[in-house]
Parts: C-alpha cells; sequence; structure tokens
C-alpha cells in the first residue's frame, strides 16, 4: 500500500490539485496532475463519492486505485500530486481494463 509520505492528507491539497492541475478523463474517472518542483516521492489522493456505490462498493474502487497507483508510483516524477475522482463505471470495471486505463492517464500527465 501507499506509504503515509506518498498520499495527500489535507483537503486544501486536495483542492489545489482538482483546480490547478491537468486532467485527464476516462471511462473510470478523471486524474488531477499537478508537478511541483518539490524533491519528494509523488503523492496520490482519491475521491470516490456515494454516486459510485454503497461503502463496501467504494471502499473496494478506493483499494483497487490504492494498488495501481502503488505500482506505477516509481515511474512518475518526482514531486507529482495526483488525485482520481472515480466515476461509477469504476465500480464496474474489471480490474485490468481500470488499470490499463488508470495508466494511461498517469503515463500522459505525469510519467518521468
Amino acid at each position: 500500500m501507499l506509504a503515509r509520505t506518498q498520499r495527500i492528507t489535507r483537503g486544501i491539497d486536495y483542492r489545489t490539485v482538482v483546480r490547478r492541475g491537468s486532467r485527464c478523463a476516462s471511462t473510470p474517472g478523471v486524474t488531477h496532475v499537478v508537478l511541483t518542483q518539490e524533491p519528494r516521492p509523488a503523492r496520490f489522493g482519491f475521491i470516490v463519492s456515494k454516486a459510485v456505490g454503497n461503502a463496501v462498493t467504494r471502499n473496494t474502487v478506493r483499494r483497487r486505485l490504492k494498488a495501481i497507483c502503488h505500482e506505477a508510483a516509481p515511474g512518475l516524477r518526482d514531486g507529482a500530486d495526483v488525485v482520481i475522482r472515480a466515476l461509477p463505471a469504476a465500480a464496474t470495471m474489471p480490474f485490468a481494463d481500470l488499470r490499463r486505463e488508470i495508466l494511461a492517464c498517469l503515463e500522459r500527465r505525469a510519467s518521468a
């Protein structure tokens, strides 16, 4: 799983990334990326609303997104802040398709 240093935890950081970041829309969600010059590993945040499903479904989607980002983290630029806003389609997609779509967006916006 993602280490504490690789997570966005403050609301102001979420808002900054969503408002100022470059976007990549895909079927399972919208990926927002802000590239900073800070010498630290990439950080990730996830927004999974009630529109995605009940609590069990939302937590499953969040765990899947975390696993995908953990895998992608070494290939991303240092200082990148990434927020992924899941859409309802993320709940029903097979993991392989979800992984492919999210990795494609991360590659376009934040790869080293």
